[in-house]
C-alpha cells in the first residue's frame, strides 16, 4: 500500500516526466498479446498474457495523454539518422494473432489514433489452432492423469496446480526446439499421455486471414512471428530461416503488401535470438525485429534486436513503468 502511495505521488507531481527530459530519446516498445473482457474465461489455454478490456482501454488513454505514440516504421527512421522521434515515444505490439485484436484492441487504438504492429503466427491463422503453448497449458492442466511420464523412469506428479505448471513448463522446453511438422506430433502426444482432447474455445480465438488484411486497411501495421512459433535459437539455422522466411512469404502472399516487420517468439528457453538469426533475418529482408529483452530502444541499437517492455496489469502501473524506463531503468 505504501509503495503504490509513493508512485502515485511521484507520478502526479510531475517530477518523472520532468526528468525525463533529460535522459536522452529513446523509444518504448510495449509488448502486449490478448484482449479480452474475461480474462477468467480462458485462463486453461492463455494464461497471464490476457489484459481485460477494461483496462487495456485505460492504459491506451494513458499512452495517448502522457505519451506519444508512435508507428514502428517511424522507430526505423529514427534509428537510421533519418527521423526525429518526440519525447517519451511509445510503440504498442501484439503478438501472436489472436481474434480479439481485430474485435477489440483495434477499435480501442483507432479512435484513439495509436498505430499498432501485430505480429501474426501464420499456421496458427492458416489452421485456425491456438499457439502450441496454449495447446499444451490446456492438455497439463485439464488432464486427469496423476502425473506425466517425460521417459522412461522420469515421471512428472501432476497432483497440485503447481506440480502442473511444472509439468508444463518442462514439455514446453521440448517443445521450443521444435519446428512445423515434429512440433506438432509432440503437442498430439502429450495429449495422448495426459488422456485429453484440444481445447474448444466458446469463442474464435485466432484471426482470419481477412481481419489480419482489415488490421492494415485501419491503419496498423502487420508484422511476422514465424510459421509455428518455435524457439529460432533453438532450432536448426535452416529451421529458422524456413520458419521466417515462410512466414514473410506468406504473410506478403495475403497482403499483397510488403512484410518487413518481425518479432522473435519467445517460448520457454533463453535466449530466444542469436547473431545468427539477426544475421538471417536481415538477409530474409525484415527490417526490424523485436525481442522481449527489457527496455528502451536507443539511437545506436540495431533495429533487428529491439527491446520491449511488458505491460503490467494495472493502469498506474503501466505509466509508471514507462516512466521509470524513460529514466533509464530497466522494467
Amino acid at each position: 500500500m505504501g509503495n503504490a502511495w509513493i508512485k502515485k505521488s511521484l507520478i502526479r507531481s510531475g517530477v518523472l516526466p520532468l526528468i525525463s527530459r533529460f535522459t536522452g530519446h529513446g523509444v518504448a516498445i510495449l509488448m502486449y498479446h490478448s484482449v479480452m473482457n474475461d480474462p477468467a474465461s480462458e485462463e486453461l489455454t492463455l494464461g497471464g498474457i490476457i489484459h481485460s478490456t477494461k483496462v487495456f482501454r485505460e492504459q491506451m488513454e494513458v499512452v495517448a495523454r502522457y505519451f506519444n505514440a508512435v508507428s514502428l516504421d517511424d522507430v526505423l527512421l529514427f534509428l537510421q539518422g533519418k527521423k526525429t522521434l518526440p519525447a517519451k515515444a511509445v510503440v504498442i505490439t501484439f503478438d501472436d494473432g489472436y481474434a480479439d485484436n481485430y474485435q477489440a484492441a483495434k477499435d480501442i487504438l483507432s479512435p484513439l489514433g495509436i498505430p499498432a504492429v501485430f505480429y501474426v503466427t501464420v499456421d496458427c491463422i492458416e489452421r485456425q489452432r491456438l499457439p502450441w503453448p496454449s495447446l499444451l497449458r490446456h492438455a497439463f492442466l485439464t488432464s486427469k492423469k496423476n502425473s506425466w511420464p517425460e521417459a522412461p523412469g522420469m515421471e512428472w506428479p501432476l497432483i497440485s496446480a503447481q506440480q502442473r505448471i511444472q509439468a508444463f513448463d518442462r514439455a514446453s522446453e521440448h517443445c521450443s526446439k521444435l519446428s512445423g511438422g515434429p512440433q506438432g506430433e509432440y503437442v498430439e502426444s502429450i495429449q495422448q499421455q495426459l488422456g485429453t482432447a484440444p481445447p474448444r474455445p466458446t469463442q474464435r480465438l485466432m484471426m482470419t486471414w481477412e481481419e489480419v488484411r482489415g488490421l492494415g486497411r485501419s491503419g496498423h501495421t502487420v508484422g511476422s512471428h514465424t510459421m509455428t512459433h518455435p524457439n529460432i535459437a533453438y532450432v536448426t539455422e535452416s529451421e529458422a530461416r524456413a520458419e521466417m522466411l515462410g512466414a514473410k512469404n506468406k504473410l506478403e502472399q495475403e497482403l499483397a503488401a510488403p512484410v518487413v516487420h518481425f518479432s522473435y517468439p519467445c517460448p520457454a528457453l533463453q535466449p530466444h535470438w542469436r547473431e545468427h538469426t539477426v544475421s538471417a533475418s536481415r538477409e530474409i529482408g525484415y527490417q526490424t525485429a523485436v525481442t522481449t529483452n527489457g527496455g528502451l530502444v536507443r539511437r545506436h541499437h540495431n533495429p533487428l534486436s529491439l527491446r520491449r517492455i511488458r505491460p503490467t496489469k494495472t493502469v498506474d502501473g503501466l505509466r509508471w513503468n514507462l516512466e521509470c524506463a524513460f529514466l533509464g531503468r530497466t522494467v
